[in-house]
């Protein structure tokens, strides 16, 4: 799977593999790759112990590296996946809030491990795009009040 020009690695202390294996069973078009384990001994590790894991999240390939403590996830990287329904919206927000995660602003939360999740419905950027500024703007406003984002809530807001 590493084959790829180029893959995005996530730093875990020592979570990779738990991590990819949430993400793969959560998120639609996902699967698990290859658990390449530690040859020997490590700062972060000890021999036989998953180092790197390749996994696919929502069709793009990530390698999941366990490099120990020393660098941990901040907002300025975030994963973000659009979905289609509330029902969709709902169920990946609740499965991140609810194994461990947190709730942040505007639909964004983070997980357990701390990596920062945007889950956006396809109408709340369809109604931050639309063409009639006034109804972008109240789209945005509604969105600035919220923590999960509520399809229905941004659709009102849009008609005004």
């Amino acid at each position: 799977m590493v084959s790829n020009a180029a893959t995005v690695c996530l730093w875990f202390d020592k979570a990779a593999e738990e991590a990819a294996r949430f993400y793969t069973a959560t998120f639609p078009n996902s699967a698990m790759g290859k658990v390449n384990r530690a040859p020997g001994d490590y700062p972060a590790g000890h021999q036989g112990q998953a180092l790197t894991v390749e996994f696919t999240l929502c069709g793009i390939p990530y390698v999941g590296l366990n490099g120990g403590p020393y660098a941990t996830p901040n907002e300025a990287y975030s994963l973000q996946v659009f979905t289609d329904t509330q029902q969709e919206t709902d169920r990946l927000w609740n499965a991140i809030v609810g194994n461990g995660g947190s709730e942040m602003q505007c639909g964004w939360c983070k997980d357990k491990w701390g990596f920062a999740w945007q889950i956006v419905p396809r109408q709340l950027t369809a109604a931050l795009a639309n063409p009639d500024a006034a109804a972008a703007k109240r789209a945005f406003e509604a969105m600035m009040q919220m923590v999960k984002i509520d399809i229905a809530a941004i659709e009102a807001a849009v008609k005004g």
